[in-house]
């Protein structure tokens, strides 16, 4: 299963997570072209390799016309729902940006809609979150890990006016994600970088097995007495099969709007839930209720305890963690009569699996105005020959 690793030794920022993804030996035209698909103008992009503290990196730098207004999250969404960017990058995108926007609007005491934005709105912002994206889409890797973040220390002057190190934020943002403090002064974790990651990957205090193929260094535009970069590691994960450590949230429900429950699925997902899912069941008295499920990384349990306890009236949660094996997994292309589309094939010890993706069979159904049991089901027969 092909994996990637942040190693965010000197913390992180959108910026030097495109700088570390290109650093890969990424096909810089594609991901232009790519970019191409957001419906946004003004604003060139410069890459090009420099060295802190003697270590060679890809720097990213987003130069962007000098008038441009600050958008609000509407603006943002629409520009996204507008792009022509996969479903899976638009999702993770309006994540993102939501983040954002919650945090600034928790802070500054404002409704979400009503903050004026100064870092979700700028452009370089809006670059560097699909940007991302889209290269990590690229890179077709079935696993993202990140190691924890260091915060940094002092003071940092922003919009707003001078504020301590981490951003208010920043750390609203990385709330449930491990964080530490080992002395350095400067902001080292940006809100934009906070906000990506910890909708993308899966924090691990110790990287599992990995047979390295590619290393990339992304460089901060800061200059400490330590190298800002930021450093990603590609390759193969060890095991023949996955394992990963989870815990599983549950509580009980008999007492709620039943109309809470599809906006409260949403909430858990939005806030880092690998899976939920709610069950019928018989409770004490013979009450008809329902069991809430949530599956998550061990490093988000308080963070989504704490959406659980806030969004319904549950008064406990139990938990219960669990190992879970994963066959190894690649992603594939097939050429159909839509164009390509890829597959997930999975393969251990004989056994093989293989499923077309949801999206780029949705992607088509809209497209063609056909049923998608249709075009899932074409796309099978096609595997079958291959």
């Amino acid at each position: 299963m092909k994996a990637l690793y942040f190693d965010c030794f000197s913390g992180i920022s959108g910026d030097m997570i495109l700088g570390a993804l290109i650093d890969l030996g990424i096909d810089v035209e594609k991901w232009k072209t790519e970019l191409n698909k957001i419906p946004v103008k003004g604003y060139k992009i410069e890459i090009s390799k420099k060295q802190k503290n003697s270590i060679w990196g890809t720097d990213v730098n987003i130069i962007i016309d000098d008038h441009h207004s600050h958008r609000h999250l509407e603006d943002l969404l629409k520009i996204v729902d507008e792009s022509g960017l996969s479903e899976n990058i638009k999702t993770k995108a309006k994540n993102i940006f939501y983040k954002i926007a919650e945090a600034e609007a928790k802070i500054h005491n404002q409704p979400i809609d009503e903050v004026h934005f100064h870092e979700i709105g700028a452009l370089d912002t809006i670059i560097d979150v699909l940007g991302s994206l889209i290269l990590l889409e690229m890179l077709e890797v079935e696993e993202i890990y990140s190691s924890p973040l260091p915060l940094g220390s002092g003071f940092v002057n922003t919009a707003h006016g001078t504020i301590p190190v981490p951003a208010p934020a920043t750390l609203e943002i990385l709330r449930g994600i491990p964080v530490y403090k080992d002395g350095r002064e400067g902001e080292l974790v940006t809100p934009t970088g906070a906000a990506i990651i910890s909708t993308v990957a899966n924090f691990v205090q110790e990287l599992p097995p990995i047979r390295v193929d590619k290393i990339g260094y992304g460089c901060g535009k800061k200059d400490f007495s330590f190298p800002n970069l930021l450093r990603v590691y590609v390759g193969e994960l060890v095991e023949s099969t996955v394992k990963e450590r989870n815990i599983v949230l549950e509580t009980n429900i008999d007492d709620m709007n039943p109309q809470i429950f599809g906006y409260l699925v949403e909430k858990l997902f939005k806030e880092g839930a690998l899976d939920v899912f709610l069950t019928p069941v018989y409770m004490k008295k013979g009450r008809p209720g329902i069991l809430l499920s949530v599956i998550a990384p061990l490093v988000m349990e308080e963070r989504l305890s704490e959406v659980i306890f806030r969004e319904t009236t549950t008064l406990g949660i139990r938990k219960i963690y669990v190992d879970k094996k994963i066959m190894p997994r690649e992603i594939k292309e097939i050429e159909t009569k839509w164009g390509k589309v890829r597959i997930k094939v999975a393969n251990i010890n004989g056994i093989r699996k293989a499923y077309p993706e949801y999206e780029d069979c949705k992607s088509i159904a809209e497209r063609e105005n056909i049923p998608l049991k249709d075009v899932i089901l074409e796309i099978e027969k096609l595997m079958e020959r291959e």
